[in-house]
């Protein structure tokens, strides 16, 4: 299977050239857990144009600094993009910004949160098990998270999979096209996200938030196993 990546931001400048980028975090990801998806960019978010969705084996969007409110030109034809995708029953995979973006795209509501900043690591509810799922769910998943915007209104073909008090729609299984969609960042390894907290202390993170943040990578994480479960879903659709 070939993944197409929707590349629809980057890491912020003063850490940018320390990482892969986002794209290259996906390959990587998946690398560890299934050799057979290969992965090839598209970046809007430097002028790509986007391709006939129909053509493709299955979608992966990114996460961005960008809201789906903003002005960005290419915002409004990335919806468009989802939807059609969703006619032609290509997969999609929505992570952060993507999670945000087709949850707005396919009818609900997204906002920057009056919860404020969501970092470190956060722990998710597991509601139900998918289909797809290759694995018996736990009731729980640990993963890093960086945003402001949520999900307040879920659209009416999705499904919560996963959730807490201050994200309830952490997780989104779509019914009658294949789609997912999470709010964290399974793709981000520890390092990375500290770099990422530690960029933002003293601007739009107090001290005190960077801090906690970074300390609460030491934890447990369950990000090789939202990777697995999201190759599941690309092979389940893959083979059908």
């Amino acid at each position: 299977m070939k993944l197409t990546i929707i590349e629809t931001g980057q890491a912020p400048l003063a850490i940018r050239d320390r990482f892969p980028d986002y794209p290259e975090m996906f390959r990587q990801m998946f690398a560890r857990v299934d050799g057979a998806i290969s992965c090839e960019t598209v970046s809007v978010a430097k002028g790509d144009a986007l391709p006939d969705p129909v053509n493709l084996d299955a979608v992966l969007y990114t996460g961005s600094p960008a809201g789906v409110y903003d002005p960005e030109p290419w915002i409004s034809p990335l919806k468009d993009f989802i939807r059609g995708a969703a006619t032609a029953r290509t997969p999609q995979v929505g992570i952060c910004f993507g999670h945000q973006i087709m949850g707005e795209a396919l009818g609900g509501r997204v906002v920057k949160s009056d919860k404020g900043w969501g970092i470190g690591r956060h722990t998710y509810e597991i509601v139900q098990c998918p289909d797809w799922s290759a694995a018996p769910c736990p009731p729980a998943l640990t993963v890093a998270v960086s945003h402001q915007d949520q999900v307040v209104t879920p659209p009416p073909a999705a499904s919560v999979i996963a959730r807490s008090n201050f994200t309830p729609y952490a997780g989104l299984d779509y019914q009658g096209f294949p789609a997912i969609s999470f709010q964290c960042h399974p793709e981000f390894d520890p390092d990375f996200a500290a770099a990422l907290y530690a960029a933002r202390r003293g601007t739009s993170l107090t001290e005190v938030q960077a801090d906690a943040a970074v300390a609460s990578l030491a934890g447990d994480c369950d990000r090789r196993l939202l990777a697995e479960w999201i190759a599941s879903f690309l092979r389940t659709h893959a083979e059908s």
